[in-house]
This record gives structure tokens, sequence and C-alpha cells, in this order.
């Protein structure tokens, strides 16, 4: 495949950015896809330096200075998204609310990882939710981003048990372990043309 046959993807993050460094690793060799930029909503994000080590471009759009008026945050958010020309975004723990008027500009084209089984959970607190329900499994999920929180089609989950004594804690870093598999796989199927859904194999290891 050449360079100008790839798919170019931009990434969102806002934290340490693991899925993000998961993601770009993937986008080697043989995959449909390379990335772009990686942008952040603060300049403390740690997963900017990772991304820069990578070779990676990087952004910075504070959200702060706006004080929730989300949509002139969003309009700075997509003029610095659409000079990289970005085919898919992939938001990889992206902690803002978006409005449907940046949904819409990037619809079809935009990816989220989300730390539980959907339609269950949508929103924050999904492990101690999941527990405090007595569920006996707990995932993560990959979907195209719509405007309603959380929803989408579902292009992948990947599942885990829920232990005795699990802790949010002890659930989410077994969860994320499975984001790291899960997300760059739905990504190159993703690039590639097919938005059909697979799921991985349930993890059952303790």
């Amino acid at each position: 495949m050449t360079a100008d046959a790839h798919k170019r993807v931009a990434i969102l993050i806002s934290g340490g950015g693991s899925n993000m460094v998961r993601l770009v690793e993937s986008m080697k060799g043989d995959h449909p896809a390379r990335p772009v930029l990686v942008l952040a909503n603060s300049a403390d994000a740690g997963g900017l330096d990772k991304a820069h080590k990578m070779g990676v471009a990087t952004a910075v759009v504070d959200h702060r200075p706006y004080k929730g008026d989300r949509p002139a945050f969003e309009a700075e958010l997509m003029q610095v998204i659409d000079a990289a020309e970005p085919d898919i975004l992939c938001l990889a723990g992206f902690m803002r609310i978006l409005t449907d008027g940046f949904t819409n500009h990037y619809a079809g084209r935009m990816l989220n990882i989300h730390p539980s089984l959907l339609p269950k959970y949508r929103g924050l607190h999904t492990h101690a939710r999941a527990i405090e329900a007595g569920e006996t499994q707990a995932g993560c999920t990959v979907h195209e981003v719509t405007a309603e929180l959380d929803d989408g089609p579902i292009l992948g989950q990947a599942r885990v048990p829920i232990l005795a004594g699990d802790t949010p804690d002890s659930l989410a870093a077994r969860v994320l372990k499975q984001e790291h598999l899960l997300y760059p796989q739905a990504l190159r199927r993703f690039a590639s043309g097919d938005r059909s859904r697979q799921d991985l194999q349930p993890d059952l290891a303790t």
C-alpha cells in the first residue's frame, strides 16, 4: 500500500493515552491507516509526550478558557483536526462530551472505546456500577460515535469476568488489557472498510 493510500487517523486524548499508544503502535506495515495527529484538551496530558516520542504530530486545544462554551471550544478543535485532514477520528480517553455539531461534522468516521458492555453503563463510573449491580461480566466496547452519548453501531466488544473481591480499580485494570487488544483490531477493520461487528473471545483468566 502506498503512503497516499493509507487512511489518515487523528486520535483525541485527555490523559496518559495508553489506548492511543496501542493504536499508534499498530499502524505499521500492511496496516491500512497511519497516525497523523494526537490532540489533547490539556497540555498536561501525559499522552502528548508519548506521541511525540513515537514521531506523531501533537496539538493542544485547552477547553478551560472556553468556560463551558462547548460550541466555541469545538470550533477551535475542528479547525485543528481538519488541518490534519484525517479520514478517521479515534476518541481514546477524550473526556469531553461532544455536541451534535461536532459528531455530525465527523459522522461515519469517528470511533470511541468505552469501558463497559454497551448498551449497559453509559457514562462514568462504569466498573463501580457493574460491581454494585451484581454483574458477572464486564468489558469494553468500540463503537461508531453518534450524537447520543456512548451510542452508535458497535464494532466489537471484549469481556472479562467480575471476580469475587473485585474493586473498581482491579476490574478497570483487567478491562484495560482488553481495550488495548480490541481497539487496534477494530480500527484496522474499520480503516479497511469493514464495519461489521467482531468481538474478542472472552478472557476467562483471573
